[in-house]
């Protein structure tokens, strides 16, 4: 009996100290106080409910905080909004207040505005569009061709309009009329401290090379481009800015194109814009040039033209030419109608070295030829010489129409890939007559006398009211026609071809295509109408 008594005593005691074990690990709540006594799943569960709890109460805190300073921010950026603070709704009542608050706290006011002028966000400059005011024409010319090549500077500059200098190295002849009617003349600096070493070539080279530099240093305001050309350039100033305004003039941007002539690229470069067709060089682009441009003439005094120490000069500032087929040096000889009448799908921007060529109509002088051009230019600048090619399937004819300035109508079928082809009706700087000169691809003029094309050249252009639609008439070049034995239609009754075309100021916005024809039903027997304009959908020049 004393030993059963005996074992429950010890059994008693050790449930206490078990007990006694198991106390001081007891699992309590985050506030210090002993969970319930349960099952040993219960404490897990509350646990992450308190968890849940404090994460909750913080997200909830900075949430209000983010909430708050954004509402100080929008307060920042809309001044004006009336529900900012009830006294905006009263200004005399804002300006008591604003002054009681300055004799009470004058140093806090006026960290207060400090601190306001800080928040208050500057408006980014509104983006517009480049237009011809924003370009600056630096144009060299000689005073020796003065009096004859002015007359091409008044054919496309619009004084009061437009923005430019003429550079000479002496003093010419300038009448009232020419102070109407062209821009203002300056003297280019001496260039005497320039080495030129190139015994082929002239030392005005150097002089023509800073008229950027030269024109810049005139301090004009609000210049986005300087735009360079000869006194025997023209320019389609309205696609000069279509071009321009691809382009970010913050950047640096020097803009040109090629010669025709590939033995010239190869004398001076494939990567050089010749400015007798006409470059652009960004105003950014034009300070840098001006600061280095004296030293890097220096460095390359066997040079033999302006325009290749320009390239040079921009090789060192490490510039490539963005090439832009619009600008045409036109270093050939002869009759331009083959290249004229197949135009690159890209806007006509200026001409060049007219002296040199044929008048670009037939029977008049070159300027009147140039401004007979213009007509055109003026109703639908975008569309000027931009080729459409189309058939009169029913008589097996090809039809080329060069809006503005020509149309040739062929016997036969030909493919688009060949009528887009220019002519040789020019020979190459050198004055022969070798395709393999040319750094774009040419056709023959064919040997066949029934496959030669019958010309018709722009004789008078307008606006028809009602229809908004350009009306241009063709008038057919008279000179003699080989005599054809095919037994088809015969071109040679057609005397005039009447073209409708809507002017389409956004041609160039959309991606390059050409237009297409449509040679429409006509009662007159000896004219042919055809129909210019945008593509439709699915159409194009199926042969």
């Amino acid at each position: 009996m004393q030993n059963k008594s005996k074992i429950l005593r010890m059994k008693e005691s050790k449930k206490d100290s078990e007990k006694e074990v198991w106390d001081p690990i007891q699992i309590r709540s985050s506030s210090g106080n002993p969970l319930v006594h349960g099952s040993s799943s219960r404490p897990i569960p509350k646990l992450m409910v308190w968890l849940i709890l404090f994460v909750s109460f913080i997200y909830v805190i900075y949430t209000l905080k983010l909430l708050a300073s954004s509402a100080e921010d929008s307060y920042d950026d809309i001044p004006f909004t009336s529900s900012l603070h009830p006294s905006l709704l009263n200004p005399n009542r804002t300006a008591e207040m604003t002054k009681e608050k300055a004799s009470l706290h004058p140093h806090r006011d006026a960290r207060e505005k400090q601190v306001g002028l800080l928040r208050m966000p500057k408006a980014p400059p509104r983006w517009r569009p480049t237009e011809i005011h924003d370009v600056v024409f630096g144009i060299a010319a000689s005073s020796k061709l003065w009096q004859k090549r002015k007359e091409y500077i008044k054919i496309w500059y619009k004084p009061g309009r437009m923005r430019g200098v003429v550079w000479l190295d002496n003093r010419v002849k300038y009448s009232a009329e020419d102070n109407r009617t062209l821009p203002p003349v300056r003297f280019s600096s001496d260039t005497s401290k320039f080495q030129y070493t190139n015994s082929q070539g002239h030392r005005s080279a150097i002089r023509i090379s800073r008229i950027v530099t030269e024109t810049l240093s005139m301090k004009m305001d609000n210049v986005r481009w300087f735009v360079m050309g000869d006194d025997d350039t023209v320019f389609i100033t309205e696609n000069l800015i279509r071009v321009l305004r691809k382009y970010d003039h913050t950047q640096y941007y020097y803009i040109g194109s090629l010669s025709e002539s590939h033995i010239q690229n190869i004398f001076f470069s494939y990567s050089m814009a010749y400015g007798g067709g006409g470059f652009a060089i960004s105003y950014p682009l034009a300070k840098a040039l001006s600061k280095m441009q004296d030293r890097c003439i220096q460095r390359y005094p066997g040079l033999y033209g302006s325009d290749d120490r320009m390239q040079a000069c921009m090789a060192e500032l490490g510039v490539p030419l963005t090439k832009e087929l619009g600008f045409h040096q036109y270093d050939v000889y002869g009759n331009l109608f083959g290249l004229l009448a197949a135009h690159p799908v890209t806007p006509l921007v200026s001409l060049h070295h007219l002296d040199v060529v044929e008048p670009i109509y037939p029977n008049v002088t070159r300027v009147q030829a140039l401004n007979h051009l213009m007509l055109p230019a003026k109703l639908d600048s975008a569309g000027i010489m931009q080729q459409s090619i189309c058939y009169d399937k029913t008589r097996s004819w090809t039809i080329s129409v060069s809006w503005g300035f020509t149309i040739q109508v062929f016997r036969g079928i030909f493919s688009p890939r060949e009528i887009e082809m220019p002519s040789r009706t020019f020979l190459n700087w050198y004055k022969r007559a070798d395709y393999t000169a040319y750094s774009f691809n040419t056709r023959p003029v064919s040997r066949n006398p029934c496959q030669k094309p019958f010309v018709f050249y722009m004789s008078s252009v307008g606006m028809h009211s009602k229809l908004k639609t350009t009306v241009s008439k063709y008038d057919r070049h008279r000179v003699p026609h080989p005599p054809c034995r095919w037994k088809m239609a015969d071109p040679n009754n057609l005397q005039m071809v009447i073209v409708y075309k809507k002017p389409d100021p956004n041609l160039w916005n959309r991606s390059p295509r050409r237009n297409c024809c449509r040679v429409m039903k006509t009662k007159e027997p000896r004219t042919m109408e055809v129909d210019v304009g945008v593509c439709k959908e699915g159409e194009f020049s199926e042969i």
